[in-house]
């Protein structure tokens, strides 16, 4: 069996190695921190259940993935809120609400039918504008000057605002 302070530096080369998996399970670099650390000090603590000539890389890998999961399920558990109450209509509920999407169909509905009713020069460069294409990409695209997609986008915008209000959707273009 090697010795503490061989096991602690032959374990150490492998931080470079567990960092991203430790990053791509947590999404934060102080959580990556904590995970790596809580990663070593477990492996360092449990050194004699390692045994040499096995593969000490798979063995920190799964370490890691056990105390991200065991903190993952304390952190769920601790969220959850249990109404010991008598009063049995009184609901348990955390901080996240759920929306009804009922509203948003109806609205996408009505922004369909508005759009349809947009001029087509508006249109075009309207709805790539809204896929995420900048002004420039467009004007190459649609071979059109920039001032020209800027204005079409702008006034796509307001045409579709007003046919919103004239279909009855509250607070269309107030921003």
């Amino acid at each position: 069996m090697a010795t503490t302070y061989n096991f602690g530096s032959e374990i150490m080369q492998y931080e470079n190695l567990l960092r991203p998996f430790a990053y791509n399970l947590t999404k934060s670099r102080q959580e990556t921190e904590d995970l790596i650390q809580d990663t070593f000090c477990r492996a360092l603590a449990n050194q004699e259940k390692f045994s040499e000539g096995t593969n000490i890389k798979a063995w920190l890998f799964t370490i890691m993935r056990n105390i991200f999961i065991n903190n993952y399920r304390r952190h769920k558990k601790s969220n959850t809120v249990t109404d010991t109450s008598e009063n049995q209509y009184l609901l348990n509920s955390t901080k996240v609400v759920e929306k009804n999407a009922a509203e948003q169909s109806f609205l996408a509905e009505d922004i369909k039918k508005a759009m349809r009713q947009v001029s087509a020069d508006f249109t075009e460069p309207f709805m790539m504008y809204y896929k995420g294409f900048h002004y420039q990409e467009i004007s190459e695209k649609l071979d059109l000057p920039l001032g020209t997609v800027k204005s079409r986008i702008f006034f796509a915008r307001k045409e579709l605002q007003s046919k919103l209000k004239t279909l009855g959707v509250v607070n269309a273009g107030d921003n």
